[in-house]
């Protein structure tokens, strides 16, 4: 199954009183192109779920390669319609979501996206009358979790925000102030490092010299690790932030005690049968797997609740799946949000406690 592509349909065998007829549920995901590992995963994790032991019998599932372009998302959903598919789940990229749109909006059919990020989809869902619902976090949603996070923990702290220079990374940082002096709690150094440096003993330095003692580093996963070495080597004492990018690859290792302000590690919640399910058919439960896992697990009891309208369900219903309960706020964003605070052990992040 693994190195099948685009096209495919999975029947199951056993009999099931969940559906009263057949549920097509369509899969879109990028299987050719430089996104096609990812798109594997979401194929993967989308496809066990739907094949699963307690699964739906009369499921079949269609996938098709969107390739994350438009002319491949128009394309799957042209498919989609022409099958009847009672829902879709995945896509992973905003040009083939944005062109899939408007067909699947015409046959009512609806979409839980687990990967495309921008505010603008669901922002102007109402506006548009796009069906679309989505378990990936939206862009301004880090920064909301920094924001809300930081000031709980660090509250008895004496702290210091940084940035690189860059949008995002500004735009982090300037919520993280905000939100801070609504609760009268002023940093004590606010400043613009100069990223990619070989070190910054420099800016360790003058962080030491502000009395700080925790920092909140807005920028790459490297610049942060780079200054939490250089103060772990002058004994400097400080402690060190930043947002979810720190969970990725890189040259520099992490200090223990690197806080990150992101996404849980959806292993860490997952239901143990899902993951003992996904490693008897060799699929790492890494990526997009789970959360694909999940978004079909929500098409599913939407379609069994409410087969004429399973839309009405994803904006009313409180899911049960692989990586916890779901729920979908009026514009289709998954809410809570699943940002928390981390702290790196020198092996892994673990959750970190309020303090």
């Amino acid at each position: 199954m693994k190195r099948a592509l685009a096209c495919l349909v999975f029947f199951l065998s056993t009999a099931s009183p969940v559906l009263s007829q057949q549920a097509l549920i369509g899969v879109a995901a990028p299987l050719s192109g430089p996104s096609a590992i990812l798109g594997e995963q979401v194929r993967d994790g989308a496809i066990t779920a739907l094949t699963s032991e307690g699964a739906a019998a009369a499921t079949v599932a269609i996938v098709e390669d969107d390739a994350c372009t438009a002319q491949g998302g128009k394309a799957a959903a042209a498919q989609f319609v022409k099958k009847k598919v009672a829902a879709v789940v995945g896509f992973l990229c905003m040009e083939a979501l944005e062109a899939a749109l408007p067909a699947l909006k015409e046959a009512d059919i609806p979409v839980i996206t687990v990967g495309v990020r921008a505010d603008g989809l669901t922002d102007r869902r109402e506006k548009t009358g796009w069906p679309v619902w989505r378990l990936a976090p939206r862009n301004d949603e880090e920064a909301a979790g920094v924001a809300a996070i930081i000031p709980r923990i660090w509250r008895k702290e004496p702290f210091a925000i940084i940035d690189d220079g860059t949008i995002h990374a500004r735009d982090v940082a300037e919520a993280l102030r905000s939100a801070a002096g609504t609760q009268s709690l002023k940093p004590v150094f606010l400043d613009v490092f100069r990223p990619q440096l070989d070190n910054q003993i420099g800016l360790v330095g003058r962080l030491r010299k502000s009395g700080a003692t925790h920092i909140y580093a807005s920028g790459d996963r490297d610049d942060v690790a780079i200054m939490a070495r250089d103060a772990a080597s002058l004994e400097a004492g400080l402690t060190f932030a930043g947002g979810e990018v720190l969970r990725g690859s890189g040259e520099i290792p992490l200090q223990p005690g690197t806080v990150m302000i992101g996404l849980p590690d959806w292993r860490d919640h997952a239901d143990p049968a899902v993951l003992l399910s996904l490693g008897a058919r060799d699929i790492i439960a890494e990526g997009y797997v789970l959360p694909a896992y999940a978004a079909a697990q929500i098409a599913l009891q939407a379609i069994a609740d409410n087969a004429a309208n399973p839309g009405a369900e994803l904006d009313a219903t409180t899911f049960s799946t692989a990586i916890g309960s779901v729920r979908f706020n009026a514009k289709g964003d998954m809410t809570p949000s699943p940002y928390g605070a981390y702290l790196f052990d020198g092996a892994r992040f673990v959750p970190l406690g309020d303090g």
